[in-house]
């Protein structure tokens, strides 16, 4: 999964950008844009759900995601809890609700929702997301992916590039979601490649 970051974009085209992450290999691309106002990233995320051919979700807003098309919402622990939403939206696959964990207690609070992936980190130090815990490790990684319902999917995040990838696949991650590793790189492409070819 590769997150929209409009800072490391640097103005480039975020569309044109995702999809070149997608041809590379990115399985699923969440627009994330913290500070934009809503009808931007609706705007933003009809343009990806049209362009890609892999599912586009979105953070934080449920009703954006719905309005927009996309294939699901992300949500953090302080944004609307998953099981007030999960009986307003379309059923899974037709609508992928994703919750985020960083701690034991996060866990437990979310345990009992019906969520389609965990999203644990930060695994590693992160300069995008200047709000985050302290880095969890591999080892930190494993222990809170270990609390995830039976047959939830759990995706590593924060700080994860090619070098630390295969680390966390042999943790238990399903998955990964980056940021810098792709946004940071001249070669969206090229980028994302190498990091499916990291992670085994």
């Amino acid at each position: 999964m590769v997150l929209t970051d409009a800072a490391l974009l640097k103005g480039r085209d975020p569309v044109a950008e995702c999809r070149q992450a997608a041809r590379g290999g990115a399985t699923m691309i969440q627009v994330r844009l913290k500070d934009a106002p809503p009808r931007d990233v609706a705007a933003l995320t009809r343009s990806l759900v049209g362009a890609l051919a892999v599912p586009v979700i979105v953070n934080d807003r449920v009703d954006v995601a719905l309005a927009a098309g996309a294939a699901g919402a992300h949500l953090g622990q302080d944004d609307l809890p998953l099981d007030r939403v999960r009986p307003h939206v379309p059923p899974p696959p037709a609508f992928l609700l994703g919750v985020s964990v960083g701690t034991p207690a996060e866990a437990d609070r979310v345990r009992g929702w019906r969520a389609d992936y965990w999203s644990v980190g930060p695994c590693f130090a992160t300069g995008t997301k200047p709000d985050a815990g302290p880095p969890l490790g591999a080892e930190g990684f494993a222990r809170l992916a270990r609390l995830a319902p039976t047959g939830t999917p759990v995706i590593a995040i924060g700080g994860i590039g090619a070098a630390n990838a295969a680390a966390v696949a042999r943790a238990g991650a399903a998955g990964i979601a980056v940021i810098g590793a792709v946004w940071g790189a001249s070669d969206p492409a090229g980028a994302a490649r190498a990091l499916r070819a990291a992670f085994p």
